[in-house]
């Protein structure tokens, strides 16, 4: 089955806005929910309701895709065609008031990522991605930096914060921080398109899940920032992004250490 892939990431942008401003409207009355995996892992009614609103419109649109959403609202699809969403990638950031956060949309056929969205609402940024087409903010081209020395690079960090990940994060911050030029934390999604833009030199997320990673993923590879994991393939459990000139050491050392 053939797919308008620019249709679907003018959708998924349109969503995306909508959504984030939905997230700025309803930022002084949200309601907090209890809390999922673990302690720090939280969630809001208006990640919720953020996600219904997506959902809705791409189910109304393609009904027979498959939905892959974090706060539940998944369903199975026969279209081979399945749609990763996460509404609020940063809850903790956007409930404390103390970091950005993003909207978060990929569209993937079979297990390849097709067009992603990222939109960050406070910024009133969109990073955008068609397979093949290149990687853009606001409609305009974006690229990998030109990747300086490791010991002048600004990497990112994301990580989930459940007690194993943390002490794995401590041990790779341990190793960085006194070879790099500086550390960020920042979440995963954001993480990828700021590598994208040529914000961030390197970066790294720890066991995430699919729709923290997927979206920001296409957009780092169409930016032309290599990506890999503990091989040659990033995953959940690891997602490492450089610049191509800072590929090589900064890789040797996550690994090393993650």
């Amino acid at each position: 089955m053939t797919r308008d892939l620019h249709a679907a990431r003018d959708l998924a942008a349109r969503l995306a806005v909508r959504a984030g401003r939905l997230q700025l409207e309803r930022r002084d009355t949200l309601v907090m929910g209890a809390p999922k995996a673990h302690a720090n892992d939280v969630v809001s009614d208006v990640d919720i309701a953020s996600e219904r609103l997506i959902v809705d419109a791409i189910v109304a649109t393609w009904p027979g895709d498959e939905i892959q959403a974090e706060e539940g609202n998944g369903r199975p699809g026969a279209s081979g065609w399945s749609w990763v969403i996460d509404p609020l990638d940063g809850t903790r950031n956007y409930v404390s008031r103390t970091g950005p956060w993003s909207v978060c949309v990929a569209l993937y056929h079979g297990d390849q990522p097709r067009m992603a969205v990222v939109h960050d609402p406070a910024a009133d940024e969109t990073f955008t991605a068609v397979d093949g087409g290149g990687a853009f903010l606001n409609g305009e081209p974006i690229a990998a930096s030109s990747g300086p020395p490791l010991g002048e690079a600004l990497i990112g960090v994301s990580f989930q914060p459940n007690p194993r990940t943390k002490e794995r994060a401590g041990r790779v911050v341990r190793e960085l921080l006194p070879l790099s030029g500086d550390i960020r934390r920042v979440p995963a999604a954001l993480n990828l398109v700021y590598l994208a833009a040529g914000r961030l030199d390197g970066g790294l997320a720890l066991d995430t899940k699919l729709w923290d990673i997927a979206a920001g993923a296409l957009i780092a590879r169409e930016a032309g920032v290599v990506l890999g994991g503990h091989g040659a393939d990033y995953s959940t459990e690891l997602t490492i992004g450089a610049a191509p000139a800072l590929w090589d050491s900064f890789a040797e050392r996550v690994r090393a250490v993650a």
